[in-house]
């Protein structure tokens, strides 16, 4: 007499559906993401007691207490402010400026960054300072 074996199917989950919707997932966070790009310069802030902390700036510009402008890491000249702002906000059109001053810096350094920030098409231009006592 023949025996029969029970011929039992294993279930198969198939992950590819879930694969999908993960990378696509990955792709929207990378694609929707703005990244800050750090000045490079270590700068002390003046406090301003109305200071207020914006939702976004992402454009940074580093002003050092010897006038040095820092912007994306590395040293650059006044001349140099225009055409990296407009760089930046091509990569960015959402973003906006923040000029990171020391508190040393003079007014003057500061007022002909703004003015090469207007230059390059951006209106709305933010001081960075801190609330005192921290």
């Amino acid at each position: 007499m023949a025996r029969r074996h029970a011929h039992t199917e294993e279930a198969e989950i198939n992950i590819t559906p879930m694969l999908d919707i993960v990378f696509i997932m990955l792709i929207f966070f990378i694609v929707t993401t703005s990244f800050t790009k750090e000045t490079g310069a270590s700068i002390i802030k003046p406090e301003a007691q109305q200071a207020i902390a914006l939702q976004s700036g992402t454009i940074l510009i580093g002003i050092r207490p010897n006038d040095d402008i820092w912007m994306a890491r590395r040293h650059i000249e006044l001349r140099e402010v225009r055409q990296m702002v407009e760089r930046a906000k091509a990569e960015n059109p959402e973003g906006s400026v923040v000029i990171v001053a020391d508190k040393g810096s003079k007014i003057g350094t500061v007022t002909m960054v703004m003015d090469q920030v207007r230059l390059a098409g951006v209106r709305g231009i933010a001081i960075s300072a801190e609330k005192p006592g921290g």
